[in-house]
């Protein structure tokens, strides 16, 4: 067998990994295909052994089971018509005010995070629903397309997550408190997009017009009325789930088993409840689920060779290393989150990075929570930064020929709401209590 040192094995590994995703390969193929080689090598065939016992500890978690029953209730939402309801709410409700329409994209992002959780459906809804409208209206193309990938992504950070169910058992946290405490920084982020959103139409009014007077002109009861009945459903949906969860009464799995249920629930009142919603939920919620399994297994099988041939410590020694003590350390973490993010799916960075970076948070004197919020927040960007940015490449599928769309209109328009993430960001390390503050509250029973 060779002999490799730890320094050694952590230049290989991760310098392999780089290599086979720059080629092309699927992510699973190249952590599982490096864990084998290098583990064998190293440690004998011997090292299947604690693969096995790896990829059974991951699949017996019982948390891991609310990752399809949320990808189900989102895929629910998202055939229910809820999001048309929601969004004609807030089109008149918000549509006379300069930037109205792309205020309303990002509240609608933020009501159908809490439902949706899944960024493919949040983008793919909001896209189609929202830019023909702002288009039509004289919105600026980067405005329009900034604010629904900005919007779409808030579906990955607020409550009920699928980035906070996996992150959880990969950190050994609450993922309750997980949801909770991304509460905080999830409506800061929406309260910033929309900031923004009025200033730049205060400074340039022809980017984002108000709606005409004529397309107004609807009685306040048939508004009121509009605007209820698109909120109060998916209001009804997050608290039945959240609210769960904060109050003791149910374990985020368990809630998520009465997620599904109200979601299905929630289509069969709309009437979309159907054989072909249902076998597209089945369908996708299995394809979805799959995909995120198996790039856990491949994860799983590096992580335990990488710690197992000492590079969890050469990681560790150095962030402890950095200059300028604990924030240095921590800049440093945020910024290879914020590269590899550019670089590799979410999923793949959730499986490898945090079982290494969470020791190192009480370390450095990190609260674990607050610090893998931090993580959790940072992570946004990587939905909007190019290679991987999953955002920008759903809604340039779905563009429109006479939309006149170009992925430059859209890296343009992402752009300040990716500053904007970085100043939530700093926002958080300034007042912690943005992220500790709901957490605290819970009842724990």
């Amino acid at each position: 067998m060779v002999e490799m040192s730890p320094e050694l094995v952590t230049i290989v590994m991760f310098g392999a990994a780089i290599i086979g995703l720059l080629i092309g390969y699927p992510l699973v193929f190249v952590l599982g295909g490096i864990a084998m080689l290098v583990g064998i090598a190293t440690m004998g065939l011997g090292v299947f052994t604690m693969f096995r016992v790896r990829i059974w500890g991951m699949m017996t978690d019982y948390t891991l089971l609310a990752v399809p029953l949320f990808v189900y209730m989102g895929l629910m939402v998202e055939k229910s018509g809820a999001a048309e309801r929601l969004y004609g709410g807030l089109h008149l409700a918000f549509g006379g005010f300069r930037g109205g329409l792309a205020m309303a994209t990002i509240l609608m992002g933020t009501i159908l995070a809490a439902c949706v959780g899944v960024i493919a459906a949040s983008v793919i809804m909001i896209g189609l629903i929202a830019v023909p409208s702002m288009l039509q209206r004289g919105y600026s193309r980067e405005l329009t397309c900034g604010s629904v990938c900005a919007g779409g992504t808030l579906g990955i950070l607020i409550p009920p997550s699928l980035m906070l169910v996996i992150y959880g058992p990969m950190a050994q946290m609450s993922v309750g408190k997980l949801f909770m405490g991304a509460f905080g920084p999830g409506l800061l982020l929406s309260a910033l997009y929309m900031s923004y959103i009025a200033v730049r139409a205060w400074l340039r009014p022809s980017a984002a017009p108000p709606m005409p007077v004529e397309e107004r002109a609807v009685p306040r009861l048939r508004k009121l009325r509009m605007l209820l009945t698109g909120m109060v459903p998916p209001l009804f949906l997050m608290l039945s789930v959240l609210g769960a969860i904060f109050f003791g009464v149910a374990s985020p799995t368990e809630a998520a088993a009465l997620g599904a249920l109200a979601a299905t629930v929630l289509a069969l009142a709309y009437r979309q409840l159907n054989w072909q919603t249902m076998r597209y939920g089945m369908l996708e919620t299995m394809r979805i689920t799959s995909m995120a399994l198996f790039i856990g297994w491949g994860a799983q099988m590096f992580v335990g060779v990488f710690l197992r041939l000492g590079g969890g410590d050469v990681v560790t020694n150095l962030m402890l290393a950095a200059p300028f003590g604990k924030w240095g350390a921590f800049a440093l973490i945020m910024f290879i989150i914020f590269i590899l993010g550019m670089l590799i799916d979410w999923i793949g960075i959730v499986f490898i990075m945090v079982p290494l970076m969470t020791p190192i948070a009480p370390a450095l004197g990190f609260d674990p929570l607050w610090f893998s919020m931090m993580i959790c927040v940072n992570l946004q960007m990587s939905f909007m930064t190019p290679p991987m940015a999953y955002a920008i490449f759903y809604l340039k599928g779905i563009a429109k020929p006479e939309w006149g769309i170009t992925t430059e209109h859209i890296i343009r328009g992402v752009i300040p709401f990716v500053v904007l993430i970085v100043v939530g960001i700093i926002l958080c390390i300034a007042f912690p209590d943005i992220i500790m503050w709901l957490p605290h509250q819970m009842i724990k029973f």
